[in-house]
């Protein structure tokens, strides 16, 4: 934003565009404030805003992610993004605070229109910092409704931006149009400079609002189906089966052999219905994989909110997003694995159940499909044994919360 007229403008529309930015950051800070303590008077307001989505099919898509959340990326595509999500975040960060640090500054030492730094270059940079802060939230914690609610917020900060700089026009006039002639607006080569700033109006607004939200839901579905067409799944005797370590898709005709030769799991998996409607789905995870309590409801030390590691934990997530990646999700924020649980997966076995055929297994992961968890067994990868088995509650961690899939 323009580094005085922050400090000028008044009126209702600098509120409505901080009050929708507000919502939109503690949107996408969910990811924080689901492992939090206060993660109960979280969803005490925002679950019911996601149960009532879930309702219609011409909404659940907004409940559901766009990008691999648990599982870790195995394309260098995917990779590349996730990395970028944490770079994203950090520095758009930093340029908004810095932004904010100079218009203060100018403020408090009456230096009129900033110039310097990078309001050399573009006249908004607040808005960038905050739009890219914003993008890699949404990479970070990857729901269709953050990514809408991102576009949103661009097109207000867009139009809030062409506002300050008509007022700041009639207020500095020739000053502020040379001004205006050899800067852009959020990004040195993705803007324009001009010398006059015409008044908005309403059908090239409504267009590029349609276009944005349309441009990020096809960028999100395309998103979503490439993810879905690279995700290390087998099927083994008709159990479809998903490695959150890619590397333990090896081991899925072995661990699927150990439950059947276990007469608990045997049993387990001989109660699941299996209809044209519905597949089985299998997660293995290693047993000690800090995010199962997303997939089912495998015990408390897996519903992050009890745990009281919110900082430790968000701050390896978003800081250490490659050494995030090596280590698979395992052990993260002083959860450190034992040495049993090198050698001990856990599967965690999902009736998969749908309106229609579900004829392949990335079928099981569509936007309408119901998860209920049916139960986890443990397996040790050197004696090939089940060391335990579990019946699971309907649910996963976090109750009825829309939680990842992938």
């Amino acid at each position: 934003m323009n580094a005085m007229e922050k400090n000028r403008r008044g009126g209702g529309g600098g509120w409505f565009v901080g009050g929708l930015s507000l919502i939109y950051f503690v949107a996408a800070f969910e990811i924080v404030i689901m492992i939090s303590p206060f993660a109960f008077f979280f969803y005490s307001a925002f679950n019911p805003i996601l149960l009532g989505l879930n309702q219609s099919a011409a909404t659940r898509w907004l409940t559901t992610f766009f990008l691999p959340h648990m599982i870790v990326p195995n394309t260098p595509l995917l990779l590349a993004i996730r990395v970028l999500g944490s770079v994203l975040f950090g520095v758009g960060a930093l340029l908004f605070l810095a932004c904010a640090a100079q218009v203060y500054l100018g403020k408090l030492l009456k230096r009129g229109v900033a110039e310097r730094g990078v309001y050399a270059v573009i006249r908004h940079p607040q808005y960038t910092g905050l739009i890219m802060a914003g993008l890699g939230l949404t990479i970070l914690w990857p729901r269709f409704l953050t990514l809408m609610l991102l576009a949103v917020m661009i097109f207000l900060y867009y139009l809030l931006a062409r506002d300050e700089e008509r007022r700041m026009l009639n207020r500095y006039g020739e000053t502020y149009r040379a001004y205006l002639a050899r800067t852009t607006m959020f990004a040195p080569l993705l803007g324009w400079r001009r010398r006059d700033v015409a008044r908005v109006r309403l059908l090239p607004s409504a267009l590029l609002l349609v276009l944005l939200l349309g441009g990020a839901a096809g960028l999100g579905f395309g998103l979503r189906s490439y993810t879905v067409s690279r995700l290390p799944l087998a099927t083994v005797d008709g159990i479809d089966v998903l490695s959150v370590q890619p590397a333990d898709a090896a081991l899925a005709p072995n661990l699927l052999e150990a439950l059947k030769r276990d007469p608990s799991a045997a049993s387990a998996l001989r109660s699941i219905p299996r209809t044209a409607d519905s597949r089985i789905l299998a997660y293995v995870v290693p047993v000690d994989y800090v995010m199962q309590g997303m997939i089912a409801d495998t015990g408390d030390r897996w519903k992050l909110f009890r745990n009281h590691q919110t900082l430790a934990n968000i701050t390896d997530y978003v800081v250490h997003p490659i050494g995030h990646l090596r280590g698979g999700h395992e052990g993260h924020a002083g959860m450190a694995m034992g040495e049993g649980s090198v050698a001990t997966r856990r599967i965690i076995i999902l009736q998969i159940s749908s309106g229609s055929v579900l004829s392949s297994a990335r079928s099981d992961f569509g936007i309408n499909e119901r998860r209920v968890p049916s139960f986890f067994a443990d397996v040790h990868l050197h004696s090939w044994q089940v060391e335990q088995v579990q019946k699971l509650p309907p649910g996963t961690g976090w109750g009825d919360v829309p939680t990842p899939m992938f």
